[in-house]
């Protein structure tokens, strides 16, 4: 028998326009840890859509760290950072990410959008304004209006739009931009864009959650490839659960700074420190990181970059211009874009189709992330297969719309 819905209809509708338009989101499952060749309900695939640019997830020696640090340390953070949850292990990870970058300080968050809320709520307000990309993350698009303050997004990418947004804002606001886009993949103009933050004053940070680790000298992503520094670049977010491997977040800036945020920055203040036992993996990570393992680790994967671009500019399909491991190829569709993955899935390729709101409408795509842990039979076979797909497609589209 089947018990009365209590849920408000216009919960019911709004699910059903999300089926109704091809963009209801659900939960997948591992069974296996977070490598290339995974499994996913009880199926064997070979996934490209991981984060995981270096392979580092599963690697021996963050596993060891992190066992070890849980002897010594446990596994709990147990309280805030200004409580009596900030251990030495947090302490380490911080001093060594700092040293790493070129900052005088660098603060751990629990989350990258936990990192973006914590400076953005605490830096802008009604009368700070923020100025950002049109194609930002979400999380700091959330952190200006958790803030309430002014919010205008200038054309990606686009340097003179954002700066006729600032000549038309409130004076010492914030310039706010992605360094790797993560939905398409490409590059802000960092060094263009700190000199306009520069010439009018305005606080510039930027979320360089899909750089570090993965590009410039030593790892230290767009603030090294695009000649950077603490002074240019003077509030720089990154994400740990991506290239690094593990989880949790931090913001590099200066000592006073750091004291702001560490006084009004909410999500740091009111939040349990992550655990020191991720603390200890990640510290293992960044030394992986900063090797001669890691810059091999980077040079592979720039070489499955160059051999994916090669293959599939052939292809009947856009490939976006990015030079990074997120390769999109915009469907266009969303219901034609789901379809494509389904049929990759029959050949062993799990890359999910990303929709909108997450993308703009009309511009569904795969979400093809590369990684230095992918072998080079891994892209062969996704080439081969997007091959058979997509062609198979466009074979399709002409028989049922021929001129």
């Amino acid at each position: 028998m089947k018990l009365a819905s209590n849920t408000p209809d216009w919960v019911l509708a709004a699910l059903e326009e999300r089926r109704q338009q091809d963009l209801m989101r659900r939960t997948i499952t591992l069974d296996s840890p977070q490598i290339p060749h995974t499994k996913i309900y009880s199926q064997n695939y070979t996934a490209f859509c991981s984060n995981d640019y270096l392979g580092l997830a599963n690697h021996p020696k963050l596993i060891k760290a992190m066992n070890n640090t849980a002897e010594a340390y446990g596994v709990g953070g147990g309280s805030s950072h200004l409580v009596c949850g900030h251990l030495a292990p947090h302490q380490a990870l911080e001093e060594a990410l700092a040293d790493w970058l070129g900052y005088e300080r660098v603060m751990l968050f629990s989350t990258g959008y936990m990192a973006n809320l914590g400076v953005i709520s605490a830096l802008a307000d009604k009368n700070r304004p923020v100025v950002q990309d049109k194609l930002n993350h979400a999380s700091l698009i959330d952190g200006a209006l958790l803030a309430q303050a002014p919010l205008r997004r200038y054309l990606h990418g686009d340097v003179e739009s954002a700066q006729k947004l600032i000549a038309r804002s409130a004076p010492g606001g914030l310039l706010i931009t992605d360094g790797v886009f993560s939905m398409d993949g490409d590059i802000a103009p960092l060094s263009e864009l700190s000199q306009l933050a520069n010439q009018h004053d305005w606080m510039f940070v930027v979320d360089d959650a899909h750089g570090l680790g993965c590009l410039g000298e030593n790892g230290r992503g767009c603030l090294a490839l695009e000649g950077l520094d603490a002074t240019s670049l003077p509030i720089l977010v990154g994400t740990l659960g991506k290239a690094f491997g593990t989880a949790g977040a931090f913001v590099a800036t200066s000592n006073d700074y750091a004291d702001y945020l560490t006084q009004f920055a909410r999500p740091y203040v009111y939040t349990t420190a992550m655990s020191p036992a991720i603390a200890g993996a990640t510290l293992a990570s960044l030394q992986l990181i900063q090797s001669a393992e890691g810059q091999e680790r980077r040079d592979r994967l720039a070489r499955h970059i160059t051999y994916f671009r090669q293959r599939v500019q052939l292809l009947p399909v856009e490939l976006m211009p990015s030079n990074t491991a997120i390769q999109p190829i915009v469907i266009g569709d969303s219901k034609a874009a789901i379809q494509i993955s389904e049929q990759l899935k029959t050949l062993g390729i799990w890359c999910t189709a990303i929709r909108p709101p997450t993308v703009p409408i009309g511009s569904a795509r795969l979400r093809i992330t590369l990684s230095a842990a992918h072998s080079d039979e891994d892209l062969v076979l996704l080439c081969d297969s997007l091959e058979k797909v997509l062609t198979a497609k466009l074979l399709n589209a002409k028989r049922l719309n021929p001129k």
